[in-house]
């Protein structure tokens, strides 16, 4: 019975928590990454499924590549994105208490590379090298939420090679595959009636297969629809759970937490846009798009050892979310034009139900940017975006008697600088 009970309380904590919240958040619309370009940047991406700026478009809408102009296009660009998380307590009871963890956000680089070429007469194909998830968070190793949630390091991979014809000057259509890689690296500390507190680290990494499809309407002159759908994407998550500091526990505790393989599935939920541009004049240009993310389906995670034995399934109960931009670009000359936008973008994450791993609420985008022609084929695009986010209240039951209450402030800044070529 007592060798059940610490098995119950010390490994569902360690690995279920670990593992299930660390990479439940890389997946969640809050922190999936819509950075992948910074032409967009600068309008919150608003109606990024509706513009055709570079070669980025075959992320947003693949249909696009084929409004670019002929030859071949190549476009390269960085995003620094700085999160802040900040917990306050405000009546938790952690028997050994901790402080409040210090800023657990960070700064991270998110790369991007896109090239398009012409093959036939209406038919461009490209292929897209960007970093869709991602999200690393840290928090001081004595904090009362240890025992949920210390680091998070969660990264991804994405190879998007994609088709688009011109059917003709009213509609073009775009079909992209997406090879997409994923690594996760999760650790909190381990929960036991002594007083030692062993350190729990869950590593684990799949690949898998997707798709993304669009069209582009010419609507009139002045005006283009865009349409676009990127799919869900299937994971089987495999790897270890490694347990460490453990040294004076007694061995019944031991017993509990060995050392082993872990797995989890878990199924990306799939998006669809709506974008419009609208060129006002020749110098104004507005922009819109609505986003929805289908998160409902993601209600639990389970988590099994190697042997088939479930160790915990963890309640998330995602929603599905909505993100609506607005933005707008003005030609203040031949070389210069100024971008600015505003965007508002859901969590899929409940109050019940979050966690230190996911802390995250609904935010507000405001953003602005511009463009430089460097010359009648090379542009220098940069921007910048601050994040104002909600603040999250979290109550969350540690196990044993224990309780993380309190209130989450954060936000986000984004730089991004980008260039492209034509040759």
């Amino acid at each position: 019975m007592v060798r059940s009970g610490i098995r119950k309380t010390a490994l569902s904590l360690a690995v279920a928590g670990a593992f299930a919240g660390g990479v439940s958040q890389a997946h969640a619309s809050a922190f999936a990454l819509i950075e992948q370009s910074a032409s967009g940047l600068g309008n919150s991406y608003a109606g990024a499924a509706a513009t055709a700026e570079d070669a980025s478009i075959i992320f947003y809408n693949p249909a696009g590549m084929s409004l670019l102009p002929g030859g071949m296009q190549i476009s390269g660009g960085l995003a620094l994105i700085n999160l802040s998380a900040k917990f306050s307590d405000s009546g938790s009871a952690v028997a050994r208490g901790g402080n409040n963890g210090g800023d657990a956000g960070s700064l991270s680089a998110v790369p991007n590379f896109y090239f398009v070429t012409d093959i036939a007469r209406n038919l461009k194909v490209g292929v897209g090298v960007s970093v869709p998830f991602g999200l690393k968070t840290e928090y001081d190793p004595d904090w009362l939420g240890r025992f949920q949630a210390i680091k998070s390091d969660v990264k991804t991979f994405n190879i998007n090679p994609s088709g688009s014809y011109k059917i003709n000057e009213m509609v073009s259509v775009g079909f992209g595959l997406s090879y997409q890689k994923i690594d996760a690296e999760l650790t909190n500390k381990v929960l036991n009636p002594t007083a030692i507190e062993p350190l729990a680290t869950v590593k684990a990494s799949d690949n898998s297969w997707g798709f993304n499809l669009g069209a582009m309407f010419q609507l009139a002159p002045e005006t283009r629809l865009g349409v676009s759908y990127r799919s869900s994407i299937k994971y089987h998550l495999k790897g270890t759970v490694a347990f460490t500091d453990t040294a004076g526990l007694p061995a019944p505790i031991l017993a509990a937490i060995p050392d082993g393989d872990v797995s989890a599935d878990i199924k990306m939920p799939d998006s669809a846009s709506i974008a419009l541009q609208h060129k006002l004049d020749p110098r104004w240009t507005l922009l819109a798009d609505v986003t929805r993310t289908g998160w409902s389906k993601f209600k639990d995670l389970t988590i099994v050892r190697d042997t088939g034995a479930t160790l915990s399934s963890t309640p998330e109960n995602f929603k599905d979310t909505w993100r609506v931009g607005v933005g707008a670009v003005h030609r203040y000359d031949d070389a210069w034009s100024i971008k600015m936008g505003l965007a508002f973008d859901q969590t899929p994450v409940n109050d019940t139900d979050r966690t230190a791993r996911l802390p995250d609420n609904n935010r507000l985008w405001l953003s602005f940017g511009g463009q430089y022609r460097l010359s009648k084929d090379g542009t220098l695009d940069f921007g910048y975006a601050h994040l104002f986010i909600k603040d999250a209240p979290i109550n969350q039951n540690l196990g044993a008697g224990n309780q993380l209450t309190g209130t989450y402030k954060g936000s986000v800044d984004i730089f991004g600088a980008q260039f492209a070529y034509r040759f």
